[in-house]
């Protein structure tokens, strides 16, 4: 059976967190977010995740030969074997080429690229409405991020080209759910 390697990118209200536990569960495969991957570096003391903690101590971006080595790591292990989700990586064209290049080095299939695409101002109401939202979820800050997000990612979407399954983030959870489904192919 072939791997399930994806990578699941949208902006933020897309419904990232609640798609990738329906893929989870469907297609068996584990979710990979680099800031819990960072975190559990950092508490296993490896030399990886001592110089990570240095770095996040000073308060200074974790560069990406250190991010790359911990995505590495984390999809050498016994569970990545059928494919996994990367979330939250890779967030530049920079991370997408070294994420190619390492996936080539370990023998594992291209990734497919899952985009939830959402209308801006979607997002801006679901994002305002939610009641645990952040504490910065103004409508200042909201539009910063999802500028953030559209300014990083198209290249990355770009780059990956015809690898990216663009779906349309509006509706139900289940009629998303469904279209996740479908480009799936499960």
């Amino acid at each position: 059976m072939a791997e399930t390697n994806l990578i699941l990118m949208g902006p933020p209200g897309a419904g990232k967190g609640t798609q990738a536990e329906f893929i989870v569960e469907r297609v068996g495969i584990p979710q990979i977010s680099t800031g819990d991957m960072l975190r559990e570096a950092v508490a296993s003391g490896s030399d990886v995740g001592q110089r990570a903690s240095e770095i996040m101590k000073r308060g200074d971006l974790v560069p990406d030969e250190v991010v790359i080595e911990i995505v590495r790591d984390r999809l050498r292990r016994d569970d990545c074997r059928p494919g996994f989700i990367l979330d939250g990586f890779p967030r530049t064209r920079e991370q997408a080429v070294a994420l190619d290049a390492l996936l080539g080095e370990l023998g594992r299939e291209p990734v497919r690229v899952v985009v939830l695409e959402v209308p801006e101002d979607e997002l801006m109401r679901r994002i305002l409405s939610r009641g645990e939202g952040r504490a910065d979820d103004n409508e200042a800050t909201v539009r910063k991020r999802l500028g953030v997000y559209r300014d990083s990612t198209a290249p990355v979407i770009d780059h990956y080209g015809q690898a990216v399954v663009r779906i349309d983030g509006l509706g139900s959870v289940e009629q998303i759910r469904d279209r996740v489904a479908a480009a799936l192919g499960s």
